[in-house]
């Protein structure tokens, strides 16, 4: 495989039937992608990590898929690269230990959680009665019976606060906190049996399972976020990657710290408003006239951008190209602040919250991530992948203006580049539109300044 300009397919099969899957752009190539040899180099004999020179390499050419999910790890701040080997391993132990104990509680509660199974059935009503359906049942234990929610009006299951132990029949729940959660677990399974299908991986019940088992861990965990469907696509490349259970959640779990606020929703608003109200004022800035076009089509709210928002770009490119696209954005708005900030015990927080005032080694930092400390602005840094978008929209400019008559047709014009995206050309767009806004955003600024008397 390691030729100059070899495919990466092989690392990621398809399910021979699945004829139509796109073929992946991304070529390992030798001198560029970040090759095994190169990433073991990296580290001095301690095991502290030269994190500047692996940014660039993955800029240059990407990961090579053998050593992608360890190199993920540090991209998404799972690890301080200047921690050592020893260091590394007893945070690893910890977490897994932790996430082992989490998987646990959620096992006391809906024994089906680590049984090598899931669901896709409701096991409960609103209300915390059961649902005595034969799918539920068949679902829930097919060899035994249905598993057993036990009653758990308690954080421990009994109201003595001992272990409760599954039995036959499933039995009235009465805390909210996990009615909210059991709720969700089969609508996490429907998404599972959903998720990249085209691939051999996932023809495999335990893959499945695994998969179910850590968006279930974790939609218990983060309460306010809980699960909502796009998380699924997020979390597959990690269990792919990582070969252990605990490893897989708490990179996605980083992961998440990016973009739970996209995830987050009131009865008023949606979280991923947010970004699609900063990609109109992007394009708003850098190309007015197809701000106005979509405006006057009734898209001014951009929504026709959420999928792309919501699951970066999964169904806009390949599944390979995507992990690619993915690591560069990382590589870019790398942020060697983001390990120490994720280490605070508050499951919710979030990139940018208590890291104020901290002071870091530009060196260390992505390209993107040095422009933003550069411009120095008061406002929280967007996203790259806003600019992402702004750049793809930028490219289908002249197409969206002269052959969208109304939202059906920008939705179409967007749908119709699946496969056809580079991941590398759209990324280096983004950071020339970024450099272009925040240059123009200064500009409007000064001109909008009211001159003083003098």
């Amino acid at each position: 495989m390691w030729n100059t300009g070899a495919p990466a397919d092989s690392f990621y099969e398809v399910r021979p039937e699945c004829t139509d899957v796109p073929k992946t752009r991304f070529k390992i190539r030798a001198g560029k992608t970040l090759s095994v040899r190169k990433w073991q180099a990296a580290f001095n004999p301690e095991g502290q990590l030269d994190i500047s020179k692996t940014l660039n390499r993955i800029h240059r050419g990407g990961i090579h898929p053998s050593i992608r999910g360890e190199v993920w790890e540090f991209l998404l701040g799972c690890y301080d690269p200047m921690s050592t080997f020893e260091e590394r391993e007893a945070i690893r132990q910890r977490r897994r230990i932790e996430y082992a104990t989490w998987k646990e509680d959620c096992r006391q509660m809906f024994p089906v959680v680590g049984s090598g199974r899931y669901i896709t059935a409701p096991v409960i009503t609103e209300d915390g009665q059961p649902i005595h359906d034969p799918l539920v049942l068949l679902e829930t234990n097919p060899d035994k019976g249905p598993a057993v929610p036990q009653d758990t009006s308690t954080a421990d299951g009994n109201p003595d606060g001992s272990r409760s132990t599954p039995n036959n029949n499933l039995e009235t729940v009465k805390d909210p906190k996990i009615i909210q959660w059991m709720l969700t677990l089969h609508q996490i399974g429907l998404d599972v049996v959903r998720t990249d299908r085209t691939l051999v991986f996932y023809e495999k019940q335990e893959n499945l399972s695994k998969l179910w088992d850590i968006l279930a861990v974790y939609a218990w965990i983060d309460k306010d976020v809980g699960y909502c469907q796009g998380m699924s696509d997020l979390c597959s490349p990690m269990i792919m990657l990582l070969e252990d259970e605990g490893d897989a959640f708490w990179c996605f779990e980083r992961l998440m710290r990016r973009l739970r606020g996209n995830f987050r929703c009131t009865d008023s608003s949606v979280g991923v408003e947010t970004q699609l109200n900063n990609l109109a004022a992007i394009t708003q800035v850098i190309d007015p006239k197809l701000h106005q076009h979509l405006e006057t089509l009734g898209g001014g709210d951009y929504l026709f951008a959420f999928r792309m928002l919501m699951v970066l770009f999964r169904r806009e490119f390949s599944f390979c190209d995507s992990l690619y696209l993915w690591e560069m954005m990382w590589a870019l708005e790398y942020d060697p602040d983001l390990c120490v900030l994720y280490e605070e015990p508050d499951i919710g927080n979030e990139k940018g919250e208590g890291s104020k005032g901290k002071a870091k080694s530009i060196r260390q930092c992505g390209k993107y991530e040095r422009e933003n400390l550069k411009a120095k602005n008061s406002e929280a840094p967007l996203p790259i992948s806003v600019f992402l978008v702004a750049s793809v929209l930028k490219d289908k400019s002249t197409k969206l203006l002269t052959e969208a008559r109304g939202l059906d047709d920008v939705v179409k014009i967007l749908n119709d580049m699946t496969g056809n995206l580079d991941a590398k050309k759209a990324c280096t767009g983004a950071m020339k539109l970024h450099k272009k806004y925040l240059k123009k955003k200064v500009n409007i600024i000064c001109i909008n300044i009211p001159l003083r008397n003098p």
